[in-house]
């Protein structure tokens, strides 16, 4: 038992002290909390270029907190307040933030949307509901049809769909090599759905997956399903839900630079 423990451990701090090891210089890798929100925002990246003016309006952005009514604090893992961003004219590298350090925001809005679970609790939102009886004279509904049918046959049962074949994979119409011509190794490129950006790591085929050519990618951020390997077999190595396979055709190679996740948003106070 004792060395199944030790074996664990290993395995769960293997990492510890090279998650940041890739992230590009001038930019940061903060958690971000909120004084009023359960929410948490892990390794968020901020730009150590941007004012903490600007810092303020994109924080708004995810918290609902307007830049007047919040206080920002940079946080120790103890608790205790290592740094106050209290001049919107500096830049945050100014703060000699560090990753893996925490942002905290402190909503000093007596009004504010976030305060008493107001963006975050469900059971406060008020839902519809119908009762039985008016449910009953709807038409068109399940329960409608499902009257209708054993009205005409007490035994009627509803169809599945359990043991049903699936189509035959057509192989003329599989991703092949020509699919994957002005693609290699290297390449930085950005996947759809979704817009994630990353590295190709493989293009291949992949037999534990389907037949056809696939491109394995490492993702910026952790928005893939796995770690490079499939049913075993390693094709590269990366952190969990950092690596992904997909089809060629969801694929765009180019100059896509890492994102900063909060680059698109307006810095509009009237937008939420």
């Amino acid at each position: 038992m004792a060395a199944d423990m030790r074996a664990l451990r290993s395995f769960v701090t293997a990492m510890d002290g090279q998650e940041y090891d890739n992230v590009p210089e001038g930019i940061v890798c903060l958690l971000i909390t909120h004084s009023n929100l359960k929410l948490q925002m892990v390794d968020i990246r901020l730009d150590l270029h941007s004012t903490i003016g600007e810092l303020r309006h994109k924080v708004y952005q995810h918290t609902g907190t307007k830049p007047d009514a919040m206080e920002l604090l940079i946080m120790r893992t103890d608790g205790s307040v290592y740094n106050r961003l209290d001049n919107d004219q500096r830049m945050l590298g100014f703060y000699s933030v560090e990753n893996g350090m925490r942002l905290h925001v402190v909503d000093k809005d007596l009004f504010s949307l976030s305060k008493g679970g107001g963006l975050e609790d469900v059971s406060l939102v008020k839902k519809y509901e119908i009762s039985d009886k008016d449910y009953d004279k709807r038409e068109k509904t399940v329960r409608a049809f499902k009257r209708e049918q054993l009205a005409k046959d007490p035994k009627w049962k509803p169809k599945t769909m359990m043991n049903v074949a699936k189509p035959a994979t057509d192989q003329s119409t599989l991703p092949d090599s020509e699919s994957v011509i002005n693609t290699k190794v290297g390449d930085r490129c950005e996947v759809q759905p979704g817009g994630r950006r990353g590295k190709v790591m493989y293009i291949g085929e992949i037999p534990e997956i389907a037949p056809g050519f696939w491109v394995g990618v490492q993702f910026d951020e952790p928005v893939g399903k796995g770690n490079g390997s499939v049913k075993g077999v390693t094709y590269w190595t990366c952190e969990n839900k950092y690596g992904g396979f997909v089809r060629p055709h969801n694929v765009v190679v180019g100059d896509y630079q890492v994102l900063d996740p909060f680059a698109d948003l307006s810095d509009d106070d009237n937008e939420l």
